[in-house]
């Protein structure tokens, strides 16, 4: 069977899923299992002013030119993550890590389909608050890291916990091997391409220079 792609339409995943799997467009993707709650999040992003898109084959909300969230569905739970989460305070102490590579807690995970309606008052002031920062230009410092891995693979990693996984346990050389590949790209467009690529070798285990 062919490669499926992943989903450029924000409407395609919530009608058919992102396109990652052979349970695309069935009753049996993740989507399906917890569509009522993803539909919710999807109406509290956009009544906050959220420019929706699909980005990594997932719902992906964006303001003053930046990434604020990202949608996701899995098998156990479905999420809202944060880009730029060591910004946000977190008030209430919701916000989970998604793996080992996430160095701050950055997503809402759900396991019930009516809790984003119950939090509603919550995600509408985080979102609010990233939007803020969006708006001045506000990033989080940078940390050290033995590897500087470039932003679209950090983001492709909190939002796919099988990629976080198996991109954790790599040597330290093969997650240089990566980092490198991708940072040799000159344009964000090229290093999602690359990413979007070399996904099955990195879930295999492989470094990018390994066949």
């Amino acid at each position: 069977m062919p490669d499926r792609a992943m989903i450029t339409d924000p409407d395609a995943y919530f009608a058919d899923g992102c396109g990652r799997c052979d349970r695309f467009a069935t009753p049996d993707c993740s989507t399906r299992l917890w569509l009522p709650g993803l539909l919710t999040l999807r109406r509290i992003a956009r009544e906050a002013g959220l420019t929706e898109t699909a980005k990594w084959g997932h719902p992906c909300y964006m303001h003053s030119g930046r990434n604020i969230c990202l949608m996701g569905a899995f098998r156990g739970d479905f999420r809202l993550t944060f880009m730029n989460a060591a910004l946000l305070k977190d008030p209430e102490g919701l916000l989970e890590r998604q793996g080992q590579n996430t160095r701050h807690p950055d997503c809402l995970r759900f396991t019930d389909t009516t809790t984003p309606a119950r939090l509603e008052p919550v995600i509408r002031a985080y979102l609010a608050e990233a939007m803020a920062y969006a708006d001045q230009g506000l990033l989080p410092p940078k940390e050290p890291t033995e590897v500087t891995l470039p932003d679209e693979l950090v983001q492709a990693l909190d939002a796919d916990p099988e990629l976080a996984e198996a991109f954790a346990a790599l040597t330290p050389g093969r997650q240089k091997s990566w980092a490198l590949h991708l940072n040799s790209a000159r344009t964000s467009a090229t290093r999602l391409s690359r990413i979007e690529k070399s996904r099955p070798k990195i879930l295999a285990g492989k470094g990018a220079t390994e066949r």
